[in-house]
């Protein structure tokens, strides 16, 4: 029998640092400001050790794959001269299927290295199957939680299918309703089995994640001669952005415009019973990305290391139906079969490539496998089970948990732009609520100009209006 939600969630700290071997403690500067430079330097690997941990377990060196027939699909529509060249980062290529294979790597190595018994993580997919597939190379035990079906025990088919592939590579499956329970039960089976924390959100998750930025902007180089003028990243927890855009910089590749992409599931509550299963996407989707970015901290470790906002550049959204038809595009035209979750990134360039010149270059950062339980059929036959309607019509007039509209024509997908600088203030708005600042310093206004990708006067101002005192320079 475990102590109390209370009596646990009061030693998370402790049981966190035993199960990670990172005292988070040692970065606090403040109430709210953290050294995030040194918790990432605390990895204790280089850029090319990561790739050389990766490589030992065939992770990574994914092709990038030029989807010619959807470049010319999006030159048909654009203006003349315009239609940037389309690429994937294949990362399908896996041996998990997804990217997420990279953030395993490194995790089930440092765990295997500090002599860790197993490894645990609380995750809805993609990554438990990454986690499991890495624990068995390396021959650790893994445990996943995972969130699997409401009250009535009725679970998605997408969640389920990742549940089988996660006990396919040896790991044992603990399924749940949704609820506020996970976190308490990982940090339960923490200290009950002293198994490495494989959080997604910890220093050598994002780390793990950085080598696809570094590729592809060799690969592009290699190909096409210059830096990616544009990347596309699914946003979802922010770790994707977060390690993507890191890799871009270490490959000096500064120029290149970082944009996130979410289906946009504004109205549904995450953590509500009801609303639970009338998605039709996991992960992915604003329900992830926007609370994550605008207060990272929300976590299963007391400092994420997953901050998309210190590196977006623009952050779209597209609607369920327009990744399920781009799904099938991608399948008709360029003979390529991913799931649809990863496709969402792809959905935002077919309409952002048509802003760009033919000369530019634009990636889509990933790439997922597909089966019976993520295929398009199953999630939308699951979807019309609940009651939503499915079908072809204007994606515009979609309404998240009651409509799932699929475009008639190419045309009606669309990159719809979603405001950063209103993220931002909400990340401001949070870091003086949980921090109970009344007074802010220097330092405080820097950290947050960083948090946010603005400047310090911009920052000032925010304070302000939310009648923070500023100290005198």
């Amino acid at each position: 029998m475990y102590d109390s939600y209370d009596e646990v969630m009061g030693r998370r700290q402790e049981i966190i640092t035993k199960a990670l071997g990172i005292d988070y403690s040692q970065f606090e500067q403040g109430p709210m400001v953290f050294d995030y430079e040194g918790m990432m330097d605390r990895v204790g690997y280089s850029l090319s050790d990561v790739r050389a941990i990766q490589q030992s377990v065939a992770v990574g060196s994914t092709p990038l794959i030029e989807l010619n027939n959807i470049t010319r699909l999006a030159r048909s529509l654009a203006p003349a001269g315009k239609g940037a060249r389309i690429f994937l980062k294949d990362e399908a290529c896996n041996p998990s299927g997804s990217f997420k294979a990279r953030r395993a790597a490194l995790s089930v190595y440092e765990a295997e290295r500090k002599g860790y018994p197993g490894v645990i993580a609380a995750t809805s997919g993609n990554y438990g199957a990454a986690l499991a597939s890495q624990a068995a190379m390396r021959g650790l035990k893994c445990l996943i939680v995972q969130e699997v079906f409401d009250s009535h025990w009725v679970g998605q088919p997408e969640i389920l299918e990742k549940g089988r592939k996660c006990e396919a590579y040896g790991a044992e499956v603990l399924q749940l309703t949704v609820g506020p329970e996970l976190f308490y039960l990982m940090l339960c089976l923490l200290e009950e089995t002293g198994f490495f924390n494989a959080s997604l959100y910890t220093p050598f998750g994002i780390a793990g994640i950085e080598t696809i930025g570094f590729e592809l902007a060799e690969q592009v180089r290699s190909v096409t001669g210059r830096d990616p003028d544009m990347v596309v990243v699914t946003h979802a927890g922010g770790g994707n952005v977060t390690g993507t855009a890191r890799g871009l910089l270490k490959a000096e590749s500064e120029n290149t415009q970082v944009v996130g992409a979410s289906v946009d599931l504004s109205g549904l509550h995450m953590a509500s019973d009801r609303d639970f299963n009338r998605k039709s996407f996991t992960t992915g989707h604003t329900g992830f990305g926007v609370p994550f970015a605008t207060w990272p901290d929300r976590a299963d470790v007391p400092r994420n290391a997953a901050r998309s906002l210190r590196y977006l550049d623009r952050y779209v959204l597209t609607h369920q139906g327009e990744v399920f038809y781009i799904t099938e595009l991608l399948a008709v035209l360029e003979g390529l079969e991913r799931g649809p979750a990863g496709n969402t990134a792809l959905a935002a360039a077919l309409s952002l490539a048509q802003e760009m010149d033919q000369d530019q270059v634009l990636v889509v950062q990933e790439s997922e496998y597909t089966g019976a339980g993520k295929h398009p059929s199953a999630q939308l036959s699951f979807a019309r089970e609940r009651g939503i309607d499915v079908r072809r019509g204007d994606p515009e007039a979609s309404v998240p948990g009651e409509s799932i509209i699929i475009p008639q024509k190419p045309d009606q997908v669309r990159a719809r732009e979603f405001s950063l600088d209103k993220m931002r203030r909400s990340l401001v708005r949070n870091a003086v609520r949980e921090s109970g600042i009344k007074i802010a310093g220097e330092r405080e206004v820097r950290y947050l100009a960083d948090e946010t990708k603005r400047d310090v006067n911009w920052i000032r101002e925010q304070l302000l209006e939310l009648g923070v005192q500023l100290e005198e320079v």
